[in-house]
């Protein structure tokens, strides 16, 4: 179950709690609600409060990304606060720019002035990645920024995962080559 992520007076995130107890604040009108996503209230005279270490973690995936916030806590060890599964739209992205390059090579073909190729603008710049990998990241750390404005984060994990480079550079190889 996912914790209410809560806001002091001068909007500084507070430790989460439970939705028992949001509610509770809710109704007897010490808080208001700020956010409906993430659901977050804020409370209404409280200005400062005691907060424990809050790690985010992370686990890139190629359609899905989990993201993960861990309470590290004296008596109960870790628990887990928050998590949420972000889907991502690098396959919508690849189709866009397969259908954006498909209807620039029909302009081509059709009895209007003739277009040539461009082949002088292929140069990439340092540090380059496919759109559908960057909207994968631009997305996670947008939600972690998130995150992170309604949540005292004080330490990050990411799980590191490589890319099959081989398979990416050369498709054709299979058996003894993928070595």
């Amino acid at each position: 179950m996912n914790s209410i992520f809560v806001l002091s007076a001068t909007k500084t995130p507070l430790m989460p709690t439970h939705p028992a107890r949001a509610r509770k604040l809710l109704t007897a009108g010490r808080a208001a609600v700020y956010r409906r996503r993430p659901f977050t209230i804020i409370l209404n005279h409280r200005n400062t409060g005691d907060v424990q270490p809050i790690e985010v973690k992370v686990d890139p995936g190629s359609k899905t990304t989990g993201i993960a916030l861990v309470g590290h806590f004296e008596q109960q060890g870790a628990v887990v606060l928050f998590g949420a599964n972000l889907n991502h739209r690098g396959q919508a992205i690849k189709n866009a720019l397969e259908s954006r390059r498909s209807l620039r090579r029909g302009r081509r073909g059709r009895k209007t002035r003739y277009r040539p190729a461009r082949f002088l603008n292929r140069i990439r710049k340092a540090g380059w990645l496919p759109p559908s990998v960057e909207s994968r990241v631009v997305n996670a750390e947008a939600v972690i920024h998130r995150l992170a404005a309604r949540c005292p984060i004080t330490e990050a994990t990411v799980e590191l995962v490589k890319f099959d480079l081989q398979a990416m550079v050369n498709p054709e190889v299979s058996g003894v080559e993928y070595q």
